[in-house]
């Protein structure tokens, strides 16, 4: 295998990820790249421990920020499988120490994937006033044949706060399954957010849910989808609340064109008469006179769709 042209490839498809192929050669900026189970490319900056260990099918990844470490610059993940077929499962267990902060700007990119499997399982702690924030952005090619089902458990310790945003809107989904579940401790911040655009016969599931358990826990839920032609999605977004003064919300906007179909279903607990989670959940076509605009300025009825639709994802 010639690891230097896997390497190069796996730069172009992070690239047209809307990734910047310049930070793995930048001193300053931690990264890792992974093709299948291969670690093709490493950098580490002080207060930051990566240890991969290249298993089967993947990699297990141990993350490690150290206590009152604060990154200047997100850490660079890149995974992707390459060929039109393959099957790649990732195993991360993160810790952020106490004090400290992390953002983490991950690319998966399966641009000819015919038959490929991405599976990712992951847990996260988030120790005493910690930030950490997740950021995963996906390139797929146009066959649909990518199957991606990511996982997270997280927990949130006194004062900690997450953030997560979810994009695959490049290229055709196939399946999604995401399932993530947070526990927030007393005064947490967490904020999700997962966007997703399918076409053709892709299937989009989303189940997020967020447990405050400690006083003056806050949490919210954002998604943003859409769906044309015969594809399928499905979101589930839940706050349970525990602690007192505890504050939740949940905000999912779906888009539907064709014979495409959508659920939404927004499920909200209280257990403690000083919480409060509320919740708001839409699902429709585009808008008419956003359509008919765009439509008189030259574009077809499709093209304005689109535009449309990525105007909402971004």
């Amino acid at each position: 295998m010639d690891i230097s042209k896997d390497y190069q490839m796996m730069l172009e498809a992070y690239q047209k990820a809307e990734g910047n192929p310049e930070v793995f050669s930048n001193s300053k900026v931690a990264h890792l790249v992974v093709h299948k189970n291969q670690v093709l490319g490493k950098h580490l900056v002080p207060g930051l421990k990566i240890e991969p260990k290249e298993t089967k099918d993947g990699i297990d990844l141990k993350i490690r920020v150290l206590p009152d470490i604060m990154l200047e610059y997100p850490v660079h993940l890149c995974f992707g499988v390459l060929p039109k077929e393959g099957k790649q499962l990732i195993k991360i267990d993160a810790e952020v120490g106490e004090n400290s902060k992390v953002s983490i700007l991950a690319h998966c990119v399966f641009p000819n994937a015919v038959k490929v499997q991405h599976v990712m399982e992951a847990k996260i702690r988030v120790r005493k006033n910690g930030f950490y924030e997740y950021n995963e952005v996906h390139f797929h090619g146009d066959e649909g044949g990518v199957v991606v089902i990511p996982r997270a458990k997280v927990i949130l310790e006194e004062g900690a706060r997450l953030t997560t945003n979810f994009q695959l809107t490049h290229g055709r989904v196939g399946l999604l399954d995401i399932d993530y579940e947070i526990e927030g401790g007393k005064d947490t911040v967490s904020e999700m957010l997962a966007k997703a655009y399918g076409y053709g016969s892709d299937k989009i599931i989303i189940k997020e849910r967020c447990s405050l358990v400690g006083d003056g826990a806050r949490g919210i839920i954002k998604s943003r989808v859409a769906v044309k032609d015969t594809a399928r999605s499905e979101v589930y977004s839940e706050i349970k609340a525990y602690g007192k003064n505890s504050r939740g919300h949940v905000d999912c906007v779906e888009i539907v064109q064709g014979k495409a179909q959508a659920r939404a279903v927004p499920i909200v607990d209280v257990f403690e008469e000083s919480a409060k989670v509320t919740h708001e959940a839409a699902i429709g076509s585009v808008d008419k006179k956003q359509m008919e605009t765009l439509m008189s300025r030259g574009l077809s009825q499709e093209e304005a769709v689109d535009v449309i639709i990525k105007g909402m994802l971004k």
